[in-house]
């Protein structure tokens, strides 16, 4: 056993994916002949964890991992004691300074087992979140090779490789509540170790991704360094495209393990107001702020929340005004966890989803808003009912609006690091096209 001391405590398509592609890079890459960009090709889990799953080649020789996608967490983490073999991993050192870089206050001093990548001497040590459940343990940082498409559709392409890429080793245990099939989960944090700051720094690109998720069924992409958004059938998206806004920082942290002082790694924007077709709904404007005591309050991304979550009163107040605005749809009864249902063969339909009302959220003084049309603000049940698809979320929850992976399906967004803000298509069906439809390369 390891002694740990611590200051404080579809992916079959995807793996195919990642079989069929040739290796290019296999250095650090980003100078003259190195990638302008990698990819992270994603589906969404329709099971019930409705979670969305990268697929990359990770280890040596190299073989197909598929990862939850996560816009919190500090590193990768990969499940490193079901079957985990390499001749390329190589141990984090104790007091090392990528160990030091982690702000990682652990070191695995002793393990009396077989040499392997969950039991090293002397090893800097992590704690691997599953954010779908809240379960944290212990693990070793260590490096390994990780390699990543550079181009999506239509085939795929070559592969750039990281041939030292840090990340956190899980246990077997603590990949319950994820998709079948993932081994662990792919942070895009602001964390130093995660994935945007971690390839930016190793292929020489700027520290921004694009994100792009799918509904069930289609083929979404996170796209790393400075490449073009482009779709079919022709279209092009630039930065005059895209709705810009700041990324806030929340400064408490919201990791399941941190030590005092730490800032949150995920993404908050400021939300200031909420819209139904195009009327304010009226809410404590507190709620919607950052307490900067105790880091409660704010709005933040979570591509691992299925749907957005709103604290009580707030969530009241938007399905009671979605409800008046929608007064002439016959009701359904509600199908958990949404309480406001119609019956969906009452709604009539249009390019951007069910024909209802739009939702802004309104980002900062008003001058900018993101625009929620029905087919992110609508969720069709098995039994025929379209649900508004708002989860309340307590009276007194860490983070009082949780934008949801189902609000960001089929938008193109940006997440630019250096800059610090976010930007947003809003729904790319307008365009009449989808995530599905990227292309690069």
């Amino acid at each position: 056993m390891a002694s740990l001391l611590h200051a404080g405590a579809p992916l079959a398509a995807l793996l195919v994916l990642c079989l069929l592609s040739a290796c290019r890079a296999a250095g650090s890459g980003g100078g003259v002949g190195g990638p302008s960009a990698v990819v992270l090709p994603v589906s969404k889990d329709a099971a019930a964890t409705q979670q969305y799953v990268a697929g990359f080649r990770q280890r040596t020789p190299l073989a197909p991992v598929g990862a939850v996608l996560d816009l919190a967490g500090a590193t990768l983490w990969v499940d490193c004691e079901a079957g985990y073999a390499s001749s390329t991993y190589s141990r984090v050192p104790c007091g090392s300074k990528p160990c030091r870089l982690s702000r990682s206050a652990a070191c695995v001093t002793t393990c009396s087992a077989a040499p392997a990548p969950s039991c090293l001497n002397d090893t800097c040590g992590g704690f691997p979140e599953n954010t779908a459940t809240g379960v944290s343990t212990g693990g070793n940082i260590i490096t390994d090779v990780l390699a990543l498409p550079t181009t999506f559709r239509p085939q795929p392409g070559p592969l750039a490789a990281a041939p030292a890429f840090l990340f956190t080793c899980g246990a077997t245990f603590l990949t319950r509540g994820l998709a079948a099939g993932a081994a662990g989960m792919a942070s895009l944090s602001r964390a130093r170790f995660a994935l945007p700051t971690q390839l930016a720094a190793t292929f020489r690109f700027s520290r921004r991704f694009a994100l792009c998720l799918p509904p069930a069924g289609a083929e979404g992409v996170v796209v790393f360094g400075d490449a073009p958004y482009t779709f079919q059938p022709g279209v092009a998206l630039s930065n005059a495209s895209l709705v810009y806004t700041p990324l806030l920082v929340n400064p408490v942290s919201t990791a399941g393990v941190s030590t005092k002082g730490d800032k949150s790694d995920e993404y908050f924007v400021g939300v200031t107001g909420i819209k139904v077709n195009g009327r304010a709904v009226p809410l404590n404007a507190t709620l919607l702020a950052i307490d900067r005591r105790n880091g409660v309050g704010g709005t933040k991304l979570s591509t691992v929340a299925p749907y957005t979550v709103l604290e009580t009163s707030i969530h009241k107040a938007v399905t009671d005004a979605f409800a008046a605005e929608t007064a002439m749809i016959p009701r359904a009864p509600p199908v958990a966890p949404f309480t406001l249902c119609y019956d969906g063969g009452k709604v009539g339909s249009t390019r951007v989803g069910p024909a209802v009302p739009t939702i802004e959220l309104v980002l900062g003084s008003d001058a900018a808003s993101w625009v929620v049309f029905g087919a992110n603000s609508m969720v069709a049940t098995k039994g025929g009912a379209l649900c508004l698809g708002v989860v309340d979320g307590g009276k007194a929850p860490r983070t009082s609006v949780v934008i949801g992976g189902h609000m960001m399906e089929d938008n193109l967004l940006e997440f630019d690091l250096e800059a610090s803000r976010l930007g947003f298509s809003s729904s790319l069906l307008f365009r009449q096209t989808n995530c599905n439809n990227f292309r690069l390369g």
